[in-house]
This record gives structure tokens, C-alpha cells and sequence, in this order.
């Protein structure tokens, strides 16, 4: 008769013990060095488990699908396989998932970040200064000299008559967009006026490119250069809406709807 090693032996009644199962032959639970009988090489038949790869469920299962396929009725089998699975289901103790060589590492602590992240690439707003930016700057200024060409030729020019040097008109003013300065030379000294402030602002308007970087197109995103604009833009345009529409002969201030506009184009 064949003999079952003592370490399959001691492993075999191990494991009846956690499943609850009374221990094979009596003799052999007791003195594992006995030699084996008929049932114990039965209970020996049962898949070597050793607690830390194969889950105890799947041991069941197992063992239950070898006894329905080595014979006895497909009732008692069955019942025979249920029971055996939950008891190895209430009985087991949840399994601890291991990779290979029993390492209990994570996944997400083996697999590098950036292999399983979906990562795209920003999209640019840089174009090549050739063909894109210069042809397109090409065909404004094509559309801009036709635009003046035919209005030009439609629309004569408003030239007042011939200069004469013994008489001054009153009020004298200069062209509506030099009208802002002219206006701030009734205010300050035409140092100021005439050199200061306009310097101030120029250079303002040369350093907002650089204290402004936001990159973003939106106009939400722009505040600071969408305000900076609109202080410099109000600031000129009240002064010339005042220098063209609110003075008189004088160049006093008046209203005109009481004394009339004193402004030719």
C-alpha cells in the first residue's frame, strides 16, 4: 500500500480542522507518522492549500466538482457541494490579495503614473509669422486702400475757403483728434499738457504688454488689460467731445444747445 508523506498528512488534517470537518481514519489526525489507510488516502486527495494563494471557496468548489465527477447521485452531490462551499465560505478567512512571488504590493504603486494616465497636449495660439500672420496683414491693408480709394472719389473733402492771414477765426480749433491736447492746454501749463501727460500715457501703454502676460483670448480672463484700455479710451474721448461740442468763441465753455456747435470738419 502506498504511503501519503507526513507533510501532505499534517497539511491535510490542518486544513479538516479550519473547515470544521471531523479528522480522517481517527489514527491518522493523531499520529501523522502512522501509515495510511484507504480513507486517509481519500482525505489525501484534497488540493494541498497552504492559506496564502488559492482562497479556501475556490478549494471547495474544487473538491465538490471532483467528487460529483467521480460518481454518486447528482442530489446528494449537490447538496453535498453546497454545503461544503458555504462552510468554506463562513469558515474561510477573506482572502488577502497577493501578487506573483505572494508580494502584497498595490497596483497603483507598480504601474507608473503616467502610463495610465489620458494626458493631451495643450493646444498653442502661435502661428508662423509666414504665410499666416503676413498674408493676412497683407489683404487688410489691400482692403483698407480700396475703402479709401472709392470714398475718396465719392465724398469731397470738407475744405473751407482760402486762408486769410488778417483774420483769425474765432474760435480756432485744431483737428478733432488733436482737440484732446488742445483742451488740456486750457488746463495746465503747455509743458504738462503738451509733453508730461501724453509721455505718461504713451509710456503707460508700452508697459502693459509686460505687466499684463495672461496668454487667454477670453475677456473674462483679460480684466486688467480690458480696464487699462477703457481709462485710457474715455479719458481722450471726453476731452474731445468737450473741445468739440462745449467751446464757444474764446474758447470759452458753453452749452450747445443754448449757443450751437462752433466746430467744422
Amino acid at each position: 500500500m502506498t504511503e501519503v508523506p507526513e507533510h501532505l498528512l499534517k497539511r491535510s488534517a490542518e486544513r479538516r480542522a479550519a473547515l470544521g470537518a471531523p479528522p480522517a481514519g481517527g489514527g491518522a489526525a493523531a499520529d501523522p507518522s502512522a501509515p495510511a489507510t484507504a480513507s486517509d488516502a481519500g482525505a489525501s486527495d484534497a488540493p494541498a492549500d497552504d492559506g496564502s494563494k488559492i482562497p479556501a471557496h475556490l478549494l471547495a468548489r474544487s473538491q465538490a466538482a471532483k467528487e460529483a465527477a467521480g460518481g454518486g447521485s447528482p442530489a446528494t452531490t449537490g447538496a453535498a457541494a453546497t454545503a461544503a462551499a458555504a462552510t468554506a465560505v463562513a469558515t474561510a478567512p477573506a482572502p488577502v490579495a497577493k501578487g506573483p512571488e505572494g508580494h502584497t504590493q498595490r497596483l497603483l504603486t507598480v504601474v507608473k503614473a503616467g502610463s495610465i494616465q489620458d494626458v493631451k497636449a495643450t493646444p498653442t495660439d502661435k502661428v508662423h509669422t509666414w504665410p499666416h500672420l503676413l498674408i493676412g496683414e497683407f489683404i487688410a491693408c489691400l482692403s483698407c486702400s480700396a475703402f479709401l480709394l472709392v470714398f475718396s472719389a465719392v465724398v469731397n473733402a470738407p475744405f473751407l475757403a482760402a486762408a486769410n492771414f488778417n483774420f483769425t477765426p474765432n474760435p480756432s480749433k485744431a483737428p478733432w483728434y488733436f482737440l484732446g491736447l488742445q483742451e488740456l492746454l486750457t488746463m495746465f501749463h503747455p509743458m504738462v499738457a503738451g509733453v508730461t501727460i501724453p509721455g505718461i500715457g504713451i509710456f503707460g501703454l508700452m508697459l502693459a504688454p509686460y505687466i499684463d502676460k495672461n496668454p487667454s483670448q477670453k475677456p473674462e480672463d483679460r480684466k486688467f488689460a480690458i480696464s487699462l484700455f477703457t481709462l485710457f479710451f474715455m479719458f481722450w474721448a471726453v476731452l474731445v467731445i468737450i473741445g468739440t461740442l462745449f467751446r464757444g468763441p474764446g474758447f470759452n465753455f458753453t452749452f450747445p444747445w443754448r449757443d450751437g456747435v462752433f466746430f467744422d470738419l
